[in-house]
């Protein structure tokens, strides 16, 4: 968006900051992640009129994680707990201490800032933690997944509610355009920090957003992109229907733990999709744990899952911590791969 666009966008009103917020009503109490930005600090500001407008339930408080990544990081995270408190609200700063990686900086500082605030929510009983991903984040996050190859479940983009370490995460502002965040910041007298990493070109996410302006000319903007991450959404909501449906019919009863075991000699006949679903769903179920493998390993397992059936041969293959086997009459039995163990010594 334009500078001079930007600077023309209105702040959220009072109607539209209670629709946004209105299903968060029955939570007992929220951490708010606000990292100083000009979009956390919007929905500081937006969840402050809202507190004003509906009442002190649920018990609001927020955190801001401290990444150490810029000698400035310390004064800033003090500036987000001094705006917080101003508006009566109980906030704190996070810490991320330790040797920071040399590579996937990013990506860590995700999963530290993560591990921080599902700590921290849960050490004041907060039954989830709510982030300000808005309408450009997630046409962002679509771009990039559409770069890496992603199907419709990667090209659904960032959900409104998801689990991350056994915590919450909820996202109700995913349809705000980030400009009427950074107005309703400097409407209720804010002034959000700038975080020069937001311009780093190093970042994926960095060049996806330099590129956007010329998709947008094109007529590819952010709105465009976040009602295509919906309509796969939707796709992907049929798909683990049609999953369910074949797991209800070709499931079998299991006596081992960690173990799931399926007759698979109709499997032939469904949708390879439908078969692809089930598997990721059963991988999911039996390590949960597991890292999520790309759509390419997950496709080219389906495809050997019912090879083996149909050629009626044996298939041991393992993939995100589970061993998957078929037998002779298409029985597939999805476990947790055995412990590896360690080659003994001799002396």
């Amino acid at each position: 968006m334009p500078a001079a666009e930007a600077e023309a966008a209105a702040p959220l009103e009072d109607d539209e900051i209670r629709d946004l917020f209105h299903s968060l009503s029955t939570q007992t109490a929220l951490l708010l992640a606000v990292s100083g930005g000009p979009d956390s600090m919007g929905m500081l500001a937006a969840f402050a009129r809202w507190r004003d407008l509906t009442g002190a339930v649920p018990a609001l408080t927020v955190a801001c994680v401290d990444h150490g990544l810029r000698p400035e990081t310390a004064a800033e995270a003090a500036g987000v707990v001094r705006a917080a408190e101003g508006f009566g609200l109980p906030a704190t700063t996070l810490r991320w201490d330790g040797d920071k990686p040399a590579t996937g900086l990013q990506e860590a500082a995700r999963d530290a800032r993560y591990r921080l605030l599902g700590s921290h929510a849960r050490d004041i009983g907060a039954s989830a933690v709510v982030v300000a991903h808005h309408r450009e984040d997630q046409a962002e996050t679509v771009m990039m997944r559409l770069t890496r190859g992603s199907g419709p479940l990667g090209l659904k983009g960032m959900a409104a509610a998801s689990a991350h370490d056994g915590i919450t995460l909820l996202r109700p502002l995913l349809w705000v355009p980030k400009a009427r965040l950074a107005a309703t910041a400097r409407a209720a007298g804010l002034t959000p920090v700038d975080d020069p990493s937001n311009r780093d070109d190093r970042f994926t996410r960095v060049r996806i957003r330099q590129m956007m302006p010329h998709l947008v000319a094109e007529g590819l903007d952010s709105e465009r992109l976040a009602i295509f991450a919906g309509r796969m959404r939707m796709i992907e909501a049929a798909l683990a229907q049609h999953a369910a449906v074949l797991d209800a019919a070709s499931r079998q009863r299991s006596v081992v733990p960690e173990t799931v075991v399926f007759d698979g000699s109709g499997w032939l006949d469904k949708p390879f999709v439908d078969v692809q679903q089930l598997l990721a769903a059963v991988l999911r179920e039996v390590v949960p744990e597991g890292a999520r493998e790309r759509l390419e390993a997950l496709e080219a397992l389906t495809g050997a899952v019912l090879m083996a059936i149909a050629e009626g041969g044996a298939l041991r293959q393992t993939l995100q911590g589970a061993l998957v086997t078929v037998t002779a009459g298409g029985r597939v039995i999805v476990a947790r791969e055995p412990a590896r163990q360690s080659p003994r010594r001799t002396i």
